[in-house]
């Protein structure tokens, strides 16, 4: 199994777990998180190999479905952009208060921070009402 595939399936998993069924998220989670064969979920639950595969295949049917309707993963990696850059102007101020540089530079990298969290805030606030159904208003 291909590591892009296993992230994939995590992060989604991670979201929708609870919308699966009890076996489909034991079978998933053995799978995907512990890394048991097909062959040991098929021993540890009882179940035929063929059956411990198609609740696999049917369960990443189901979480990427999900995702195509909902995009809470993709909604959490637009997140992390924002978070990236906003601790990367921080290491940046940092670096210059070690090094002793002058303060007036920093000025322009608080501001551009300060817009950084302008800009999630309107994007949590947007993600926030469209989720809730409440109308934006400009």
């Amino acid at each position: 199994m291909n590591i892009e595939k296993m992230v994939e399936i995590g992060l989604l998993f991670e979201q929708y777990k609870e919308l699966l069924t009890e076996k489909q998220r034991e079978m998933v989670s053995l799978y995907y998180e512990e890394d048991y064969s097909l062959g040991e979920i098929s021993e540890n639950l009882g179940v035929s190999r063929q059956g411990v595969y198609d609740t696999l295949k049917r369960s990443e049917k189901i979480l990427r479905e999900y995702e195509n309707k909902l995009h809470l993963v993709a909604k959490l990696k637009e997140q992390e952009k924002f978070l990236k850059s906003i601790r990367e102007k921080v290491v940046d101020i940092k670096e210059d208060l070690l090094h002793n540089r002058d303060c007036a530079n920093l000025i322009p990298k608080l501001e551009n921070i300060e817009e950084i969290c302008r800009e999630l805030l309107k994007w949590y606030l947007k993600v926030y009402l469209i989720n809730c159904k409440v109308p934006l208003v400009s």
